[in-house]
């Protein structure tokens, strides 16, 4: 991958950015041990990842910390449990507490001395603004599900960005997605022809933990394991 051809780097943001895993574990592994479930973290980040895109597809204008308490009901009834509204509200809270993994801010600070920045997250403007506090780095756009009205892996969270860093003069070509989610992420990026750089943030661990599974055939241009490794590789 060829750095004098990237106009614009866009990440997704949840799992790519932020260890999306370690914050749902914080609010879910309590209310395990409080219903008495003899559960492991993968089995709750597969409920989740069971969960969450059957949340968004059921409810696509609804706000990520909604989906979140949808998400909390289906996983209580996954297990056998009564959905609980105050543990619904807790899961919905914390996205904005969910902290960005070790090497984001100063790999993203070192990205966007030479390129473009920009977020697509199925996620509202409200609860980015609290992450992007944590992350303390300057996007050139954000694209949020709450602007669009749908979620990844809808084509159109996609589409809205290329209008948007259309309007800077980057062109389709010079964009190269940055993600994690095989199946969020990928999938429709290179569907609508572009490059894609894989973050294998679950890089040795077994499972697709919070996400689910990728269809078969999506391949990505670049594969990394950390942020830190694709500024190294874009010489940034």
């Amino acid at each position: 991958m060829d750095p004098a051809t990237i106009q614009a780097l866009t990440f997704d943001c949840y799992g790519t950015l932020v260890d999306w895993e370690s914050g749902i574990l914080t609010v879910l592994r309590p209310w395990a041990r409080r219903e008495g479930l003899a559960v492991d973290d993968d089995a709750l980040l597969h409920a989740f990842a069971e969960a969450e895109p059957r949340c968004e597809e059921a409810s696509p204008r609804s706000i990520y910390p909604e989906i979140l308490r949808a998400v909390q009901g289906r996983i209580a009834e996954a297990f056998g449990r009564t959905a609980d509204p105050a543990a619904a509200d807790v899961l919905a809270k914390s996205v904005g507490e969910w902290p960005p993994f070790a090497d984001t801010a100063q790999a993203l600070r070192r990205l966007a001395a030479r390129f473009r920045l920009a977020v697509i997250s199925n996620i509202d403007r409200a609860s980015f603004a609290r992450t992007n506090q944590l992350l303390g780095v300057r996007f050139d756009a954000v694209i949020t599900a709450e602007e669009v009205g749908v979620y990844k892996p809808d084509p159109r969270m996609f589409q809205r960005s290329f209008e948007v860093l259309d309007s800077m003069g980057v062109s389709r070509e010079g964009i190269v997605h940055v993600a994690q989610s095989l199946y969020h992420d990928h999938a429709p990026a290179r569907a609508l022809g572009l490059r894609t750089v894989w973050v294998d943030r679950r890089h040795g661990r077994a499972g697709q933990g919070a996400t689910p599974p990728a269809p078969a055939g999506v391949t990505p241009d670049l594969t990394v394991t950390t942020l830190e490794e694709l500024a190294n590789r874009l010489g940034a």
